[in-house]
């Protein structure tokens, strides 16, 4: 008898007011049948759409988590860029920022999922890559972010802009990238987990990265006549994919 088919999950992140990138990755999700979406954080800032951003995510996420930019965005920031941002969005839509839920727990395939921003600490608690075992190991923890539900087995989140995934033993830790602001490779990105979505029984399970070219120059035109403020670093980064256009130091990778 033939097994029936797995759920599949998009996690969207860090789309950053980039509209054209958010678009070529909702249709990519709908060409693969994924109707369940859920989003990490920092829909608004860096980018010039943020407005526009923040209504589609509502429309179609399930449940988005709260980003450090987000957070950032609703409590008043007080510096240029964030005023100007804030301008952008007006007061229902930062209330809207300032009432997201920090985490997200589900079941899947018999594994405890664990999806948030930054990290286990919180959203201005930044884990990269390449960052140690024990870092990483520690995302797992239940903490007074997190609440003290059941321990995850598979945790994912954004905010570094950088996707991966990494396994120990019997845990999986993922990175979803960047839809609007990738910080690796200059293709939009977003995560799929497929598996028994809310199954308490063990089942099969993945989870993988899918990358795709957008119109970067249609996102920098955007930028241009909206009159955003710090434009320079983000056409930079839009076509680099490097942090303020410029290439990052080496990293030493454990052994």
């Amino acid at each position: 008898m033939k097994a029936p088919a797995l759920d599949r999950i998009a996690i969207i992140s860090d789309i950053h007011g980039n509209l054209p990138a958010l678009g070529a990755v909702l249709a990519d999700i709908e060409a693969r049948g994924i109707t369940r979406i859920y989003g990490l954080g920092d829909l608004a800032g860096k980018g010039p759409s943020g407005a526009e951003v923040i209504d589609i995510s509502r429309r179609v996420c399930v449940t988005t988590v709260k980003g450090n930019w987000d957070a950032g965005l609703a409590d008043g920031d007080a510096d240029a860029i964030s005023i100007w941002h804030r301008r952008q969005l007006g007061p229902e839509r930062l209330a809207y920022l300032r009432d997201l839920p920090e985490t997200l727990d589900f079941r899947l395939s018999g594994r405890s999922v664990r999806l948030f921003h930054a990290s286990a600490r919180g959203i201005n608690h930044r884990v990269r890559q390449y960052d140690s075992r024990d870092d990483h190991l520690q995302m797992f923890d239940n903490t007074d972010f997190t609440g003290h539900g059941p321990l995850p087995d598979i945790v994912g989140y954004g905010d570094v802009h950088t996707a991966y995934v990494k396994t120990f033993a019997h845990k999986c830790l993922f990175n979803a990238g960047s839809v609007g602001n990738p910080l690796d490779v200059p293709l939009a990105c977003y995560a799929i987990l497929e598996g028994r979505f809310d199954g308490a029984e063990p089942a099969p399970w993945t989870v993988s990265l899918a990358r795709l070219p957008y119109d970067i120059e249609a996102s920098i035109r955007q930028a241009e006549i909206s009159g955003m403020p710090d434009l320079e670093y983000y056409i930079n980064e839009l076509r680099t994919a490097r942090y303020r256009g410029l290439t990052p130091k080496p990293l030493k990778v454990p052994g």
